[in-house]
């Protein structure tokens, strides 16, 4: 047993050494999954925080139907399942079979194909093509069915078996002695729960057979008619006024069902309700935290040209919000301030609400799990990922942590902007303490195909979370198509809204390329928009850097350095999927092939280490300084060096002044889910006028953005070192072309216009109050 099944069986074991109280059986649709979202939320936390309380889910469903419930986070997890109308029944903490239940149940089962031949003989009767086990389910015209009603019943005892009819239309062929009623009462029986401390739910005539088993029920507000003259006369079946979980907490309140009688009180919204209309949600402060002789003081970033002053130009000119983020708290006892300013000069209205965790906490979630799980199949090295329970665990809890922080800090109806995949469980527990919020996520990294995703043990859970939101963006149409198939492969969604890609993104001409990407889906009776959104880049701040004087002294000096050769510019992370090894053996390549090319092209490699605690990326840096100092010893000559490596972040302003004296870049990333640097480089190209060539690999988001520039294929050695060259030999009518072209794109589709675009199309995503109920 894998050490998932281990955490469940534990949890489950448990919940079983408490005594029960209560075993509440209940239908989903209509029942369970149905009222008001509060009573349903308050329903839901009873359940949840007394233990001496079983939950048992009795539905007419496939249990393959029932998976994806089991996968979202707000509902809480049933402790039995009872599927395919009393055929199937099974443990919901191990999802496998009760035993001897089940094979009792299998034992009185003449077999699918045995009931399918005999039913085939009767005309207008349609097999439904829906998941299930030890049954099979038909519809048929009423008054076709009322002919050959007893006919079909005949045919049915023969097998062993019976038929239970619903709406005078619909008819399951089951098991002998097999419906809700009666696998619920062996089931209550096996456990050893008192059948007077059972409660039943439903809402529709296939639930009468529980009502008629003798336990206490509930016919839920908005019941079938049918189902409430069924039970009129029965003493022990309240008819509630209340629909789906609000009928529930009435008929608790009325049995007297547990020893806690009333359920917990849940707290209501505006107890929770902040002030903010956005609330920015992600995992790093706007600035950095240091201790300087024992006081905590704060800096600007260190790494200026990332997303977070992509993200805080939505604060500017004192438009007011929060910004969600983790900060390390200090030792126990000393007092830890949530609330405070991020820059009051600058984003003076801008409040920064700190989550507190531990260093180790930190460590744990994102140093080492988020990069060591999640990273490698994101960026699909799947074979490099490492799973681990326990890190789920802390990962679960502090996006819990998150969630409740943004919850607080949100006015009634604001928009949370929710950001990346070390927070893909945030939505769901927002979504629980907040149903009034409009919930936005955008993912920064690539989303990957669902046979990489899937690989994931709680890929379920992360999609169910996820689907809570209003709007999802990304950067590409690929990957907002990589998101719907992996969440078509996990439960029944319906696409309903494409459209073209073109003009805009490239269709057929990349690896990343798409003709049509959906807009909107509905998974499990939720609705979510979708979009992509390719992060533009602060062309203005870029112009205003390469104006300085201190910048354009720098861009002449590194122009002075490298003389009349090629200056060919490498700047990224260090990190597998951004091909630097792929890219240095490209390099040597060239100039091994095409010995010319010695002595005219230096290459400038600006590696930025990863934290010391990402012990995962060691052995990579060793095997890129060892590539550097191999090419270096092999070529080099007293007056060229082909590779200088800076394994160190550089500040932005030199950043940028490389940008502006390379002749080259070449980015070219494994996989990447956009890459910034390169349109930094576009930008920067057109502030001081030149037509450097942009060569990109076409497995990076932007490639399907930026056309104009050259693609290159970093998996293919060949490939790549026949895009360099042709970049370094490139006509100057062929640069200028390609750099207007890459420019016009980058000035349009700025950073300002990339958030306008997204919060308009959060804005016109549905509330989704009722698209949320399932």
């Amino acid at each position: 047993m894998n050490a998932r099944l281990h955490s469940a069986a534990d949890q489950a074991a448990h919940r079983l050494s408490t005594s029960p109280r209560m075993l509440l059986a209940t239908d989903l649709d209509g029942t369970f999954l149905a009222g008001d979202a509060r009573k349903r939320e308050r329903l839901y936390r009873m359940i949840r925080e007394d233990a001496s309380m079983r939950l048992a889910w009795v539905t007419g469903r496939g249990l393959e139907a029932v998976l994806p419930l089991l996968a979202d986070p707000a509902l809480p997890r049933p402790d039995y399942l009872i599927c395919d109308v009393g055929a199937t029944v099974v443990d919901g903490a191990t999802m496998q079979p009760v035993q001897p239940l089940q094979s009792a149940i299998e034992s009185r089962w003449p077999g699918e194909r045995a009931v399918a031949q005999a039913m085939a003989k009767f005309e207008g009767l349609v097999r439904q093509d829906v998941p299930q086990q030890r049954r099979c389910s038909y519809y048929c015209e009423p008054d076709r069915l009322a002919a050959i009603r007893q006919d079909i019943n005949a045919a049915a005892d023969a097998l062993g078996c019976q038929v239970l009819y619903s709406a005078d239309r619909y008819l399951d062929i089951l098991p002998s002695a097999t419906d809700k009623g009666e696998t619920l009462a062996r089931l209550v029986e096996h456990v050893g729960v008192p059948r007077r401390q059972v409660l039943v739910a439903g809402d529709t005539l296939n639930d009468l057979a529980m009502f008629t088993s003798g336990f206490a029920g509930v016919c839920v507000g908005s019941s079938e008619q049918s189902l409430l003259q069924a039970t009129e006369a029965l003493d022990h079946v309240l008819h509630a006024d209340d629909a789906g979980c609000g009928g529930i907490l009435q008929a608790i309140e009325h049995f007297s069902a547990t020893s806690r009688g009333k359920p917990s009180k849940a707290r209501v919204h505006a107890e929770l309700s902040g002030k903010s209309e956005l609330v920015m949600v992600y995992h790093r402060l706007p600035y950095e935290e240091a201790l300087v002789d024992g006081v905590r003081t704060r800096r600007p970033p260190s790494s200026p040209n990332g997303i977070i002053p992509s993200l805080l130009s939505f604060f500017a000119d004192g438009h007011p919000g929060s910004w969600v983020a983790w900060s390390v708290a200090e030792r126990k006892g000393v007092p830890f301030e949530v609330h405070c300013d991020v820059d009051a000069e600058r984003f003076p209205n801008l409040i920064a609400a700190r989550v507190p965790l531990s260093k180790s906490e930190v460590d744990t979630f994102y140093k080492r799990f988020s990069k060591e799980a999640f990273w490698p199949v994101i960026n699909t090295f799947w074979e490099r990922a490492r799973f681990s329970e326990a890190d789920w665990g802390l990962f679960c809890d502090v996006n819990r942590r998150f969630a409740e922080t943004a919850a607080a800090e949100a006015a009634p109806g604001a928009t949370v902007w929710m950001h990346d995949y070390n927070l893909w469980m945030a939505p769901s527990h927002l979504r629980r303490l907040r149903p009034d919020l409009r919930i936005a996520f955008f993912h920064h990294t690539h989303f990957p195909s669902p046979d990489i995703f899937n690989i994931i043990p709680w890929r379920r859970e992360i999609l169910g979370s996820l689907l809570a939101c209003d709007y999802i963006g990304f950067h590409i149409p690929r990957q907002s198509e990589n998101f719907v198939d992996a969440v078509r492969s996990a439960m029944p969604a319906e696409v309903l809204g494409k459209v073209s890609c073109a003009p805009r993104f490239l269709t057929y001409g990349c690896a990343l390329g798409l003709d049509t990407m959906t807009t909107e889906l509905v998974a499990g009776d939720r609705r979510v928009r979708l979009g992509a959104h390719p992060i533009g880049t602060d062309v203005g701040r870029i112009r205003e850097t390469v104006g300085r004087d201190d910048v354009q002294e720098a861009i002449g000096r590194i122009r002075q350095e490298i003389g009349d050769r090629k200056l060919v510019l490498s700047i990224e992370r260090l990190d597998y999927s951004k091909g630097t090894l792929e890219k240095l053996q490209a390099f040597e390549s060239l100039l091994e092939r095409y010995p010319g090319m010695r002595g005219e092209v230096t290459l400038v490699m600006v590696c930025v280490p990863a934290a010391k605690e990402m012990t995962v990326y060691r052995s990579l840096q060793t095997q890129i300084e060892q590539a550097v100092g191999r090419i270096n010893g092999q070529h080099a000559r007293l007056d060229w060096t082909p590779v200088r490596f800076f394994a160190r972040p550089l500040p932005f302003e030199e950043v940028v002044a490389h940008y502006g004296a390379a002749d080259v870049m070449w980015i070219t990333p494994l996989r990447d889910g956009l890459n910034l640097v390169a349109k930094e480089f576009v930008a920067a190209q057109g502030a001081v006028g030149s037509s450097g060539v942009l060569v990109l690999s076409e497995f990076a988001g932007a490639a399907v953005e930026l056309k104009g520039a050259l693609l290159t294929n970093p998996h293919d050695p060949a490939d790549m070192v026949a895009k360099l060259l042709q970049a370094l030999v490139m006509t100057d009518a062929e640069r200028d072309d390609r750099q207007r072209h890459l420019l016009e794109t980058v000035v349009h589709h700025d950073l300002s216009r990339w958030g306008r675009e997204f919060l308009a199309a959060v804005r016109l995503a549905d509330d989704g109050t009722q698209a949320r109920t399932h």
